[in-house]
């Protein structure tokens, strides 16, 4: 007979098994994608436009594929055509006509489907959520390396933020901060991904004026860390709608793309919502 401590015990190895599996795979991803995108953003055009114009059309996929039930072609095909005016056309006047007409296909074309609003939000989502990481490299940041080490800048905050969110989170838990949307998430984490990017922040601009690649003093490394707390806030909110979009669709992944990681919407959820919000902020509300 087996012991009843034995017996409780395998479950429990199983599951830290199974943990230690999928902490491998998404470590090995991570090893692969991380030189890709911070070796675009060093080279800048044309790679990280074919970067973004990639990623962006594997996200159009993933969401067609997500929402739809009728067959899945003709709203990918009218999300990347407003990805690409988005960016590769820089016109305003052409991209909001890109996305008003997409969207009024998308909605009368989706007329029969049991997640129409789902399937038309996507239009302007991805549009604009990856347009606004390309304005931000191109249009705020412009000059080289400036462009390359505040983009990077901006990424690190939403990364700080997954990772500190998950490593605190994992090991305070405490109240969940949205049960009903994502059970797993907590308090505890959305704080501790905050202070992550706070300190992710000072580090980076303390790294980079000591080896005198940009001259940041301290009341801008100061501003830049309350900055970089608010933009992990802002990255953690596009992080609840994504699950609420998958559970509204009855889905755990946004697809199987990225070993250990889910699908690309997965990894980008918070970028791309935060994308928009740091562009305007750069580009209209603050003046630096």
């Amino acid at each position: 007979m087996v012991k009843p401590d034995k017996a409780a015990k395998k479950p429990e190895n199983e599951v830290k098994e199974k943990k230690m599996g999928s902490l491998a795979k998404r470590t090995l991803a991570a090893l692969v994608m991380l030189p890709v995108v911070i070796g675009a953003l060093w080279v800048g055009y044309p790679f990280i436009d074919v970067l973004a114009l990639v990623v962006g059309s594997l996200l159009a996929w993933e969401w067609a594929n997500m929402a739809s039930s009728r067959g899945s072609s003709s709203y990918m095909v009218a999300y990347i055509i407003s990805l690409a005016v988005a960016l590769l056309v820089y016109d305003t006047t052409a991209l909001v006509s890109a996305i008003i007409l997409a969207s009024l296909y998308v909605w009368f074309k989706s007329a029969k489907e049991e997640h129409r609003y789902i399937l038309t939000l996507g239009v302007p989502y991805i549009a604009i959520g990856m347009g606004s990481l390309l304005w931000i490299y191109h249009d705020v940041f412009i000059y080289h390396p400036y462009d390359f080490y505040m983009t990077l800048w901006f990424m690190l905050m939403v990364w700080a933020m997954d990772i500190g969110g998950y490593i605190v989170g994992c090991n305070l838990k405490g109240p969940k901060l949205a049960p009903k949307i994502s059970p797993n998430k907590t308090w505890s984490g959305l704080i501790g991904g905050i202070v992550f990017a706070v300190a992710a922040s000072t580090i980076y601009f303390y790294l980079l004026s000591l080896l005198n690649v940009v001259k940041v003093d301290a009341k801008s490394q100061i501003f830049f860390a309350v900055l970089g707390g608010i933009i992990a806030g802002v990255s953690q909110i596009g992080d609840l709608i994504e699950s609420a979009i998958k559970r509204k669709l009855g889905l755990k992944d946004s697809s199987h793309l990225i070993p250990g990681h889910g699908g690309v919407f997965d990894r980008i959820d918070g970028l791309i919502f935060a994308a928009p919000f740091v562009y305007w902020l750069f580009a209209y509300a603050l003046e630096y």
